[in-house]
């Protein structure tokens, strides 16, 4: 036989022998964590920043007839009963207003001045905090320093009203309280953090980005309890790497960003769409504004469904005329019909608990052992249960032989029906426990 067409035959079979390997039954016994709960297709978290009251008035409503769940990052420091309030932390503002005539701003004060610059006690002023760290984040540092020096000079001539007024994503909160919220979150709403007062932190130097971070957390732990100290969004979604390295210390979760290796990141400025990545999961924000069409909407949801990794995030702000590219609520009426239509293929859940369940599955390490007629299966994780605390869904290889599966979870006990797919047979079930004994019936 011809040298190159034995080479050819070999060549065959190697391949052959590899397609049957891969294509080979899972062993019995063998578990895995599906990639979502209730092993969907792809996730869904509906997000809506502020706090603002139509979104409770107006949005709510609407998905509480749909059951659909969402997270909503709340500015604590307005709320009617909240005990920590915007404050500047530092030398007194008088101080630093009078250096300001002599010294003009430069990299050593910048974040003094900026951090101060809302609580000089006079109206108004709270804006060039917000322009002048926008400009500091984007690495326009001359340019906010002269701003800052623009602010102090107005201070001095007394070109603004004497009082304290705060930003206008807190004042949208008004109508709120913490008895709406309480109430809100047994519905099964999650609420986050938003800081105290919504400041842009880039330009707040680490002592007063702590308080913003610490206090608010300490008022939704006083106020709601443990369970919604979980994630916080930093206020304008900065990425800033000093902010987010404190923020990380408070905050198990930040929509921010998550410095997770298996976790690709597209923020809501990306127009980069999922694709091939060598990540487990994708995190995929995406804000709708006015200028959005309701088919790209769609197209969103469209695409975490087709994705078997894709976690899609939505951030919402203003509804019904009210806060930053408010939505009519029609709109989201429409949109979260959507949603629910496809809930079949998406899990449908709150930021918080989709982050759980990433952090679960990726650190859960599974044993099993097998007999003739059953399947026990041990779950071990370094994780804080007290914490992570979301139902993990298990998918178990069984026997062929087996029909019906009695699965023993603590105490529930429940049957189910072998399922068969690519001449494999296996059931899916969801699990709290770390112990499962599964039992041929």
């Amino acid at each position: 036989m011809h040298t190159a067409l034995k080479t050819s035959i070999k060549h065959i079979i190697l391949i052959v022998l590899l397609l049957t390997v891969l294509k080979s039954p899972a062993q019995a016994g063998h578990t895995e964590v599906t990639e979502w709960q209730g092993d969907k297709n792809g996730a869904v978290s509906i997000t809506y920043d502020d706090g603002n009251i139509n979104q409770f008035k107006y949005a709510l409503p609407i998905m509480e007839r749909f059951k659909l769940p969402a997270t909503f990052f709340i500015i604590t420091g307005g709320i009617p009963g909240s005990k920590y309030h915007g404050r500047f932390i530092g030398r007194p503002v008088k101080e630093i207003i009078g250096e300001s005539a002599t010294v003009p701003t430069n990299a050593q004060n910048f974040l003094e001045r900026c951090s101060a610059a809302g609580y000089l006690g006079f109206k108004g002023t709270i804006t060039y905090h917000t322009k002048a760290a926008s400009l500091y984040d984007e690495g326009k540092t001359t340019e906010a320093y002269h701003l800052m020096d623009e602010l102090y000079k107005k201070v001095r001539d007394g070109n603004f009203k004497p009082g304290y007024e705060p930003s206008n994503e807190v004042l949208q909160e008004k109508g709120s309280t913490w008895a709406d919220f309480r109430r809100d979150a047994a519905l099964g709403y999650e609420f986050a953090s938003h800081s105290v007062t919504h400041a842009s932190m880039p330009a707040l130097d680490s002592v007063n980005i702590d308080y913003e971070l610490e206090k608010s957390k300490a008022e939704i732990l006083d106020k709601l309890g443990a369970k919604y100290t979980f994630s916080a969004e930093v206020p304008y979604g900065y990425e800033n790497q000093r902010v987010m390295q404190i923020a990380y210390k408070i905050y198990p979760a930040l929509r921010n960003r998550m410095p997770e290796p298996w976790l690709k990141e597209i923020d809501r400025a990306s127009k980069e769409t999922p694709g091939n990545t060598n990540k487990d999961y994708i995190q995929w924000q995406r804000g709708a504004t006015t200028k959005t069409p309701l088919p790209l909407m769609q197209a969103w949801v469209d695409t975490a469904v087709a994705k078997t990794n894709t976690w899609l995030v939505l951030v919402i702000h203003g509804i019904d005329g009210l806060g930053y590219e408010a939505l009519p609520h029609t709109l989201l009426n429409t949109y979260f019909t959507y949603i629910k239509a496809h809930e079949n293929n998406l899990w449908v859940a709150t930021f918080g608990n989709v982050t759980k369940y990433m952090r679960e599955r990726e650190a859960t390490v599974i044993q099993s052992k097998v007999d003739k007629h059953e399947i026990l299966i041990n779950l071990n994780s370094h994780l804080n249960k007290a914490v992570y605390d979301v139902p993990l869904t298990l998918k178990t290889f069984v026997p062929d032989e087996w029909k019906w599966v009695g699965i023993i979870n603590g105490k529930h006990i429940q049957r189910i029906k072998v399922l068969r797919e690519d001449n494999e047979s296996f059931v899916i079930y969801s699990t709290v426990r770390d112990q499962i004994t599964l039992v041929k019936e």
